[in-house]
């Protein structure tokens, strides 16, 4: 069952044909372990389609019957041999008070004769249930077994499922268990931010309470996650390592460069004249450390930015682009020939920068960018800029570009053609211009007969008959 149809009404003829058919038994339900979702929304549609059909509990099988709208026939249900866990799992949230202490007492019975197997298959599950109104009962269970196991606790915390993961990062924490350097390596190495937030603010706690650990910082210093990295430069202040804030400076993330700038102007330090140092050394700047230049440089700095958009290296030119944006000095003619430039990035960053300039730019000399004999960024990089300019230019690359060959450039010119239209106003297009009637004619399978007909109406066009109007 695919996430895309959990609930839809594809999902549920699927339970229909089930139900007529060869119904599920409890043993040999065919619904995947862990997949929580999928058993909620089993029940959720099982419950629909016995309420609209006419199949006695007495045609169906146990695991149906669990699921079934009267109270009575799931509590029967429960008092079958081999129930399905997930059922009994949901329905210890029933509404029906005796629907749910009957499952109360066989997930109680369950968790004592098989503690580790039971939270295995359906901790996942009892997650989601837990924000049901009836649905604390079995989270409190859980978290009380799972507490007194660490081993299993320690297993969880690399479950695939996210609350999961972060449910049982969270009862580690609380419990202790691990110290600064073991919660740094967690942090590390986890790629859910929400759970490695949990691992760094616990890793700091750690050092905040029982001193700095060098080795607990390198390794938040070495995490793929920049809010971990973050995390890791500001601890250099406590561990006595300021000068060490320099060498973070041309980090890939934002946050981290900006960590890294405070804690040098904490150590009575200027990243201005390091990025300086940096960009006019021997070797290849680092694309990051240009962009960090252009975060802490003032306009006055955008001649050191122009001088590397000729930089052998794309990534530079690309920074180089993108920092003469933030310092907001964009030179048109400067920046005109790099959207033919060979490396993506640098196009892609033309493309931003001279989207405000759009109208300036000749219309001629974009239309020819978007040919098909045009390298597929520097494609996308022009017709960007033809849209900004509005109009009919705009509308008439939009067109062309309809049946593009390069699918992901069709899907750029539909999205854009449709946010033409808005019930507040209309595209910038000029009134009673029969060429933009031509060009919507191409359009007419974006929009519906009444969208378009709207459309047209505001722009002073004539509407085209309606064939099911009989003419």
């Amino acid at each position: 069952m695919s996430a895309g149809s959990r609930d839809g009404r594809g999902t549920e003829r699927a339970y229909a044909r089930l139900l007529t058919g060869a119904a599920p038994d409890g043993a040999g339900f065919s619904l995947p372990r862990g997949a929580a979702a999928e058993w909620i929304g089993f029940d959720h549609a099982v419950r629909r389609i016995h309420h609209r059909s006419y199949v006695t509990p007495a045609d169906v099988s146990a695991a149906w019957r669990l699921c079934h709208r009267d109270g009575r026939i799931r509590e029967a249900a429960l008092r079958e041999p081999g129930p399905v866990p997930e059922l009994v799992a949901i329905r210890c949230a029933d509404w029906v008070p005796a629907v749910r202490e009957r499952a109360r007492g066989l997930l109680a019975a369950a968790l004592a004769a098989d503690p580790a197997g039971t939270l295995r298959r359906l901790t996942p599950l009892v997650l989601r249930l837990g924000r049901r109104e009836q649905g604390a009962w079995a989270l409190e269970r859980f978290q009380a077994v799972l507490g007194a196991t660490a081993g299993l606790l320690g297993e969880l915390r690399g479950s695939p499922d996210l609350p999961t993961r972060r449910f049982a990062a969270r009862l580690t924490v609380d419990a202790g268990l691990l110290d600064a350097r073991e919660l740094a390596l967690l942090a590390a190495g986890e790629l859910d931010p929400a759970a490695a937030r949990l691992w760094t603010d616990a890793a700091l706690a750690a050092m905040a309470a029982g001193g700095p650990d060098d080795g607990a910082v390198d390794t938040l210093l070495g995490a793929h996650g920049a809010m971990v990295r973050a995390a890791g430069v500001t601890a250099l202040r406590r561990a006595g390592r300021t000068a060490e804030a320099a060498d973070h400076l041309a980090d890939r993330s934002g946050t981290v460069r900006a960590c890294a700038r405070w804690l040098v102007r904490q150590g009575g330090g200027d990243p201005y004249p390091l990025y300086r140092e940096a960009l006019a050394g021997p070797g290849r700047p680092s694309p990051y450390a240009v962009t960090g230049f252009a975060e802490c440089a003032r306009r006055p700095d955008a001649p050191v930015l122009r001088a590397l958009l000729e930089h052998p290296d794309g990534q530079v030119r690309a920074a180089a682009v993108a920092g003469l944006r933030l310092l907001d000095t964009t030179d048109i003619e400067l920046l005109r020939p790099l959207l033919d430039d060979p490396v993506p990035a640098v196009a892609r960053e033309v493309g931003r920068s001279l989207s405000g300039s759009a109208p300036l730019l000749p219309v001629d000399w974009l239309t020819a960018r978007i040919a098909p004999d045009r390298p597929p960024h520097t494609r996308r990089a022009a017709y960007r800029l033809l849209f900004a300019r509005g109009g009919v230019a705009g509308l008439r690359a939009s067109t062309e570009l309809l049946t593009d060959r390069d699918p992901a450039l069709r899907a750029i010119a539909e999205q854009r053609v449709q946010s033409m239209w808005s019930p507040y106003g209309t595209a910038d297009l000029p009134v009673r211009d029969p060429a933009v009637g031509t060009l919507l004619d191409r359009c007419t399978h974006l929009f519906s007969d009444h969208v378009m007909r709207r459309m047209r109406s505001r722009l002073g066009l004539p509407n085209r008959p309606d064939p099911s109007d009989g003419y």
